[in-house]
């Protein structure tokens, strides 16, 4: 599939060669030839109906400069590298697209919010925002947008029905706040070679009494980071399990992204646990947070996450690289494609493009890969019906204190990186698949053997478990930056698991008093439980029929489960002759695996 990425530079020379300052139809059917073709899911024709559309919307802000902005990831850079161009070029609009770290957009966002100024018409930021824009109302409905103020810039050919997140993007009060612009999940990672290896299944079987296989559960997990750490499998020993532990933001993403869910953390309920999410936060009937702690109904610091905490310490020191305790995210990414990692439990499909390049040890010389990724493998007290695991979103969201007519402009964009007629092209370049249309595109049925499992997982029923940071977080980035220090504190030695998760619930529960007191999210905001002990809590979830807080289970190394890889894509071809809703659970049954 090499022959669909063409390069920026001939896009730019084509989109800025005429450099119109005003919309032109020529510059579009010119971008359309060079860029698009048929990686696209609609016809010609109606490509170029669409560009009419965006041609005509914008012609009444032909000369306007925007400003919008995103976190630096290769979707990203494709959009401003080149469909700015294409956009400006096409409608008039001028566009700077800037791109700057995922921490630095909360901090422009907030700042925006906290002083009314403009400072980006556009924001592209993690639909983990959603239950603080929902909350303090300084985001725009989309909903109410696209009736109102925005209707005569709202694409008829938009289709929200095919985008695969807005479920992650709506509210409890059915509005719609941000439109998906790319998603990654984080799943689970194997060398699928040495998995099929006879020799290692055959030594597997000898040791553990059952086949070497995709891991269903952390029981099987552990045992298969056991068996491979040290291993020669033919250029020296590897290991089997990659993590890791520095003291830094990035540690707090690896566990507000659902690694509590994967445990067992919180309640049943897809996208998120109710009446308690996987942060551990409980809200009531109004989705007002009432807890975090146990003391308060949450599950913040229960049995669930507490086990959780413990497992990743135990593996990372007994089966990860040693320098993986001392990495942050961005560098421990690339280290699976290097070749001397058997499996990863916690592996961000965004990495995809990076793990199937030419050259690499873990790359066939075909192009195929080694790996595979799969549905991640669940804790002892995980029940059917949760999520298991954590989807990445990134959403355009325009603020209440940005003009009217810049919020017009800005939207125009959103609609064009987002419309079906790019969607496409820009799937393949950055692999953040947004779209049913563009996921079954033909195009990535040719693909698919070249991505290791991306477009398998994408087409099957599991796939609405992975969901990101649901509506029960009442302020996400004021709480969010409290999960690196605490986890920081476990990893390092400072705080067992115990005290660490106590002192997160409770910092947690500090910010929620305090926004309780402020009044300023009104009747949605936090309203704080009496406490009482954990078995009040849990009698009173026995009565209502939820699950969280769970007391502690006797023996958490439950049976190990495996489950045959290609026997699993199988069962999910099998399961989508009709494409999945995203709100349906009835068919996600997580990794295919056996009634527990």
């Amino acid at each position: 599939m090499k022959h669909i990425l063409m390069s920026t530079t001939a896009v730019l020379a084509i989109t800025l060669g005429a450099g119109p300052a005003f919309a032109d139809m020529e510059a579009a059917k010119s971008f359309l030839d060079a860029e698009i073709g048929d990686m696209s899911a609609l016809s010609r024709e109606e490509q170029e109906q669409e560009m009419q559309w965006f041609i005509d919307a914008a012609e009444p802000f032909q000369g306007m400069d925007i400003k919008v902005v995103s976190e630096t990831i290769t979707t990203h850079e494709y959009e401003s590298k080149v469909l700015a161009p294409a956009f400006t070029a096409i409608t008039g609009i001028k566009v700077t697209h800037d791109l700057i770290g995922e921490g630095d957009v909360v901090e422009k966002l907030q700042t925006q919010m906290q002083s009314g100024e403009n400072i980006y018409d556009a924001y592209v930021n993690d639909s983990d925002l959603i239950g603080t824009h929902w909350r303090y109302q300084q985001a725009r409905s989309l909903t109410d947008w696209m009736e109102n103020t925005g209707k005569d810039v709202t694409n008829p050919g938009l289709d929200l029905d095919d985008f695969i997140g807005t479920s992650f993007t709506t509210a409890p009060d059915g509005q719609l706040y941000q439109l998906p612009d790319q998603q990654f999940a984080n799943l689970y990672w194997f060398r699928y070679d040495w998995f099929n290896d006879e020799k290692n299944k055959a030594d597997f079987q000898e040791k553990y009494g059952y086949e070497l296989g995709v891991p269903v559960n952390w029981s099987a997990y552990e045992d298969i980071a056991e068996f491979f750490t040290g291993r020669d499998m033919g250029e020296g020993p590897v290991y089997g399990h990659m993590d890791y532990g520095k003291k830094d933001p990035s540690l707090g993403w690896r566990f507000t992204d659902a690694w509590l869910s994967m445990a067992g953390n919180g309640d049943k309920g897809i996208p998120n646990g109710v009446p308690v999410d996987e942060w551990g936060i409980r809200v009531n009937e109004n989705s007002q947070p009432v807890g975090s702690c146990v003391a308060r109904g949450g599950d913040t610091n229960g049995p669930a996450a507490v086990y959780s905490i413990t497992k990743y310490l135990d593996w990372l020191k007994a089966y990860a690289p040693p320098e993986a305790q001392g990495m942050t995210f961005s560098e421990a990414g690339p280290v699976p494609a290097q070749g001397k990692v058997a499996q990863q439990i916690f592996w961000y499909t965004a990495f995809t493009a990076d793990a199937v390049k030419e050259g690499l040890p873990v790359v066939n010389e075909d192009g195929t890969p080694k790996w595979r990724m799969a549905p991640s493998p669940h804790g002892v007290y995980w029940k059917e019906g949760m999520k298991l695991g954590y989807q990445d979103v990134g959403s355009w969201t325009l603020m209440k204190s940005t003009p009217d007519e810049r919020a017009k402009a800005a939207w125009l964009y959103a609609q064009f990186v987002t419309s079906k007629t790019v969607d496409v092209k820009k799937s393949h370049v950055g692999l953040t698949l947004i779209r049913e249309s563009s996921i079954r595109h033909d195009s990535f049925t040719e693909r698919a053997p070249e991505l290791g499992g991306l477009i398998e997982f994408y087409r099957s029923p599991a796939r609405v478990q992975w969901s990101p940071t649901g509506t029960n977080v009442p302020d996400y980035p004021k709480l969010a930056q409290l999960w690196w220090q605490a986890i920081g504190d476990a990893a390092s030695g400072a705080k067992t698991p115990q005290e660490a998760m106590d002192t997160l619930c409770a910092e947690q529960e500090s910010i929620m008093e305090r926004l309780e007191r402020a009044g300023i999210q009104g009747d949605i905001g936090p309203k704080l439980n009496e406490e009482q002990d954990m078995e009040y809590w849990v009698e009173q979830a026995k009565a209502n029929g939820t699950l969280a807080p769970q007391l502690a289970v006797e023996n958490e190394k439950e049976q190990p489960i495996t489950v045959n890889y290609d026997e699993l894509v199988k069962s999910w071809a099998d399961a989508t002759a009709t494409a999945p809703t995203e709100g349906d659970t009835t068919s996600a049954t997580p990794a295919a695996a056996p009634a527990q």
